[in-house]
């Protein structure tokens, strides 16, 4: 995981695939944003506790450890966190509706069209 400490430009992505992550990250890397990463939500949580807010989330929905779910579950309790903007990225069927129910932001498709992804963050951070 990276320390929070470029403002506006650090997001967190929270995806247990790790070549998924690693290439995600490494795109958002080259247009300049600071990633967190974290492999489960239980390791998201632990991040967002411990440092700045990100301008944004990128979120799984199903990870081992601790879903997507459960951390959105978890936010809610926690003002601070509620009030963070998350976009969800999944293969999941149901995903674009349990993005809706969640409050997201916005609902990635894996595999994802790298514009897509470039614009989304881009609208946020």
């Amino acid at each position: 995981m990276v320390p929070a400490g470029e403002g506006h430009r650090t997001l967190l992505l929270v995806e247990d695939d790790d070549d998924v992550r690693d290439a995600m990250a490494g795109s958002l890397r080259d247009e300049g944003y600071v990633v967190a990463e974290a492999g489960n939500g239980r390791l998201a949580l632990d991040w967002l506790q411990k440092n700045d807010d990100p301008c944004l989330i990128l979120l799984d929905l199903w990870m081992p450890g601790m879903s997507g779910i459960e951390l959105h579950a978890e936010m809610a309790l926690d003002p601070r966190l509620k009030a963070l903007p998350l976009v969800v990225v999944s293969a999941a069927g149901d995903a674009h509706e349990r993005a809706t129910e969640m409050g997201a932001l916005g609902f990635l498709r894996k595999p994802l069209d790298l514009k897509d992804l470039l614009a989304t963050v881009e609208q946020y951070c």
